[in-house]
């Protein structure tokens, strides 16, 4: 599994997560299955066959969870620096075609949320502004073709 990078806000999220999966979630499914065995024969229980479907996707959930976070480090934002676009900056763009301004702050992949204008690191868009300067105009291939974009502004 691929190395995914979290802030300190993103990790605990996580890990409260898989501690509400493991705390609450799993023994909610443990008496259903419980409940659904005491009502007798298996091979035509359909409650039965439902919780047990439940656990297995409940258990599938905590495991990804797990390897996320096992798999994760945490950024170091000391360290971020407005001179060049990183994760975790907050970029202003200017489509070169149209003028049209854009505003992304660029995240983990795991904490990207398109409604808060936080897009994952692995995108099209940000990979074509990671690492680029104030100033700078980026072509970045997009599924609508080649565009260009003036790096406006670089926050954090």
């Amino acid at each position: 599994m691929a190395i995914t990078y979290m802030t300190k806000e993103g990790y605990k999220k996580k890990m409260e997560e898989i501690a509400f999966l493991e705390s609450v979630e799993r023994p909610r499914i443990s008496a259903a299955i419980a409940e659904a065995r005491d009502k007798g024969d298996l091979s035509e229980n359909s409650e039965y066959d439902a919780a047990k479907e439940a656990q297995g996707m409940l258990e599938m959930k905590i495991a990804q969870l797990k390897d996320l976070v096992a798999n994760s480090r945490i950024i170091d934002e000391s360290k971020l620096n407005n001179e060049e676009v990183q994760i975790l900056n907050r970029v202003m763009i200017k489509n070169v075609a149209n003028g049209m301004s854009m505003e992304y702050t660029i995240v983990a992949d795991s904490e990207a949320n398109l409604k808060e204008k936080k897009i994952g690191s692995s995108t099209p868009i940000a990979q074509g502004l990671l690492g680029h300067k104030l100033g700078e105009v980026v072509e970045i291939k997009v599924p609508a073709g080649l565009m260009k974009f003036e790096i406006v502004e670089i926050n954090f």
